[in-house]
């Protein structure tokens, strides 16, 4: 039976036109969050770095307003500096410790497991060591079922007697006496 083409839910061109539509949001959205990433940053910088008054100061106090500065900018040069050296001690001691892990799992490889079999006396025996003295014999608690001989009822006369057969007959031989 041929296939039946199934006509697709969206044309190409409403497909192409909710992509092309999708794409100018997307960009309208990352323009925004741009420049709210700019407004924020310009906020922060104001809060942070008062600005600087140098109308009408004289040599002397520009000098000390510059030696202030530098220091300012020497202090977090050194907070900068600090953290990097931590996050790099950080970095390499992961590093470090992923081999290890790495190292480890390859050493201690789980060998497959194996079946095995225990009766169920010597699993009493090491559950319970030297108090076990019940022997469990699990198949004499076993009912014994008779194998019934199952006859076609419907058709008597499809089943086959032990008796005939195409080739010579094989009689029964008694032991000798």
């Amino acid at each position: 039976m041929p296939e039946v083409q199934r006509k697709p839910k969206i044309t190409a061109s409403r497909k192409l036109l909710l992509k092309s539509l999708m794409l100018a949001k997307a960009k309208e959205c990352w323009e925004q969050e741009h420049e709210e990433r700019e407004a924020e940053k310009a906020r922060y910088l104001a809060e942070r770095i008062p600005t600087l008054q140098t109308r009408g100061l004289s040599l002397s106090a520009l000098q000390d307003l510059c030696r202030e500065l530098h220091a300012k900018v020497e202090v977090v040069d050194e907070e900068r500096y600090d953290i990097e050296a931590k996050c790099l001690h950080n970095t390499r001691e992961i590093k470090d410790l992923k081999l290890k892990v790495l190292d480890l799992r390859g050493k201690f490889k789980r060998p497959p497991l194996r079946r095995v079999r225990v009766s169920a006396d010597a699993m009493l025996r090491a559950l319970l060591g030297s108090k076990h003295k019940v022997s469990m014999d699990l198949r004499a608690n076993l009912k014994s079922v008779k194998k019934e001989d199952t006859e076609n009822p419907a058709h008597p006369h499809l089943s086959i007697s032990p008796c005939v057969s195409e080739g010579p007959a094989l009689l029964p031989v008694s032991p000798p006496a």
